[in-house]
């Protein structure tokens, strides 16, 4: 009996002539974004970097201190004095504004789309399997279309940041706005207010805390993708990282993943604060 076999499907050929066709049709558009997202990085990390490193520890301390407590506040001091301690301040300050431009981003694109998919569920049924996709799509297949889009550098590591982080954003602003009292929407609509009114003023304020939660996991994601787009030439610590991995520098690898670890608690503690706020707001 003759063995079967079955024909070699060319989706990767497809998807290289794809490519192939936006990078020669869209090169300005790339170019465009490539300089808005060079020109937003390079602000925020002059500013982080504008104060010594120990006027800039204290004044991120005072503000995790308002934000949550005297402990966290001191805690986070104490942490950027050992990042700087650890001579990876300037490092850091780059991690720092690549997560929160690729945050950023990430959460400007994702709130309308939770949104458009709570108006339609046409939107929503289109888009359930595209973030499927991007969620269980492997984090370093993102990095290969944008070195191909952007060259190497920190653009092409934002621009696959924010691809790999999108998802829980939009699940969950779309989620939080469904699970909104219907009692209340009509209590508004029997009011006359607009749709417009009813989303800015009713389900988007009640839906912050589940909101507020995609918006922490965006965070959480792109700390974590930063760090892998340091191969492709993104810096800060991902390429100390990347640096101590290749030379077997054991010492140096634990550095870098220690001052990841008080940055990743940093920003999860200040945006579970921001979610906290949120959730007093909308019991009051």
């Amino acid at each position: 009996m003759p063995e079967f076999t079955m024909p070699r499907i060319p989706i990767g050929n497809v998807i290289d002539r794809a490519v192939d066709w936006l990078t020669v049709n869209l090169a300005t558009f790339f170019d465009g974004v490539s300089n808005v997202l060079d020109w937003l990085i390079s602000t925020l990390a002059d500013i982080l970097g504008f104060l010594p490193a120990w006027a800039m520890a204290l004044l991120l301390g005072l503000f995790a201190w308002r934000m949550r407590s005297l402990t966290f506040g001191a805690f986070t001091t104490a942490g950027f004095l050992v990042i700087d301690g650890m001579a990876l301040w300037e490092e850091s300050m780059d991690t720092m504004s690549l997560v929160v431009t690729a945050s950023t981003v990430a959460v400007l694109i994702s709130i309308p789309l939770g949104i458009a998919a709570t108006r339609s569920e046409l939107v929503s049924t289109i888009l359930r399997p595209v973030l499927d996709f991007m969620q269980t799509m492997p984090a370093f297949v993102y990095l290969i279309p944008a070195i191909t889009f952007f060259g190497i550098g920190k653009v092409p590591g934002v621009v696959a940041t924010v691809v790999f982080a999108m998802p829980p954003a939009v699940r969950l602003t779309e989620l939080g706005i469904r699970q909104v009292d219907k009692e209340v929407v009509e209590a508004g609509e029997a009011f006359g207010s607009s749709p417009l009114q009813i989303l800015t003023r009713i389900q988007i304020p009640l839906a912050l805390p589940t909101i507020m939660a995609g918006v922490n996991q965006v965070i959480m994601l792109a700390l974590s993708m930063v760090v892998i787009a340091g191969i492709v030439g993104a810096g800060g610590l991902g390429a100390v990282v990347i640096r101590g991995i290749t030379r077997l520098q054991v010492g140096l690898g634990f550095e870098g993943g220690l001052a990841v670890v008080i940055l990743a608690i940093f920003l999860d503690r200040i945006t579970a604060a921001f979610s906290e706020r949120s959730v007093d707001q909308a019991e009051a």
